[in-house]
């Protein structure tokens, strides 16, 4: 009769546990659930409403479109200049995130894994950076690039977005590169590897996640950034897409539509790369995981 009894207490102890578990992952999926909900909603009002005319706008904002008006599109494209805008913003994310994430990756590889006096205080200067507000550094910067001549060149935004950004970096991929073992560094040297060698062939490889995600974070920055773009460059024809949005909405004030199919039209490359190495940091997170 006492096992009887215990075995039962054990069935529904167990029960007990699973309806716990049950509403603990009930709440978690509810709670994220609600977040994408938050998130995804403005982005989904955006996109419904650069299908509308300025008519159905102003009286139904919330609503589906009852007509698509595709021609919204091609104005804000015409009308905007977009074909120049995302030439100049594509230019300047690529170029800038590349020349970071390269500078940061190897100015990391050293600060990480090589012991040198002054280390931590070439360290510490990187990591400083992070606490200069931009805003702070807008007239210095336009003094020091009218003295050197570079206003309104097609390089002008790259200096102030990888000095802005190699602190971010360097501090993620030196926190990352940080944790490998120094064996992997001893076997290498032993196979007659150099010190060069080992970081395009091992340590770069192996902080792909880190890589991937500085990557992201600097091409979301530039893409978006909009004060240095705005007191750096006046010529239309070097313009990047946050300051001819601005420039849009400004002067077109009436056409909802086309403002709303600018925006949207904006934001496809940013999800595009943004979903693009998402992949990458899963993969190199879960590449580790298993041993063998």
């Amino acid at each position: 009769m006492e096992t009887a009894v215990q075995s039962k207490a054990k069935v529904d102890e167990k029960k007990g546990r699973r309806k716990k578990m049950s509403l603990k992952k009930a709440i978690i999926y509810a709670v994220l659930i609600l977040f994408v909900i938050v998130n995804a909603y403005p982005i989904l009002w955006m996109v419904i409403n650069s299908f509308k005319s300025n008519q159905e706008f102003a009286v139904n904002q919330f609503g589906f479109p009852k007509e698509f008006v595709f021609q919204n599109y091609v104005d804000a494209w015409n009308t905007a200049n977009f074909g120049v805008l995302f030439g100049n913003s594509i230019f300047i994310c690529l170029t800038a995130t590349a020349i970071t994430v390269l500078i940061g990756a190897i100015a990391s590889y050293f600060l990480a894994r090589f012991q040198f006096r002054m280390s931590k205080v070439v360290y510490t200067f990187f990591i400083f950076g992070m606490l200069i507000p931009i805003h702070a550094t807008l007239v210095p910067m336009f003094i020091l690039m009218r003295n050197l001549g570079l206003l309104n060149t097609p390089i002008t935004l790259l200096f102030p977005y990888i000095a802005f950004h190699l602190p971010i970096t360097i501090f993620l991929l030196t926190s990352f590169m940080k944790a490998f073992p120094k064996d992997i560094e001893e076997s290498a040297i032993m196979d007659g590897c150099g010190i060069f060698r080992i970081f395009w062939s091992i340590i770069l490889p192996m902080s792909r996640p880190a890589v991937a995600t500085v990557v992201i974070l600097n091409f979301i920055y530039n893409w978006n950034e909009f004060s240095f773009a705005l007191v750096l460059i006046n010529d239309p024809m070097l313009q990047t897409l946050p300051l001819g949005l601005a420039s849009f909405a400004g002067q077109f004030t009436t056409n909802y539509g086309a403002q709303m199919a600018g925006l949207t039209m904006s934001l496809v490359p940013i999800v595009a790369f943004y979903l693009l190495l998402e992949k990458e940091i899963v993969k190199g997170m879960t590449a580790g995981a298993v041993k063998g």
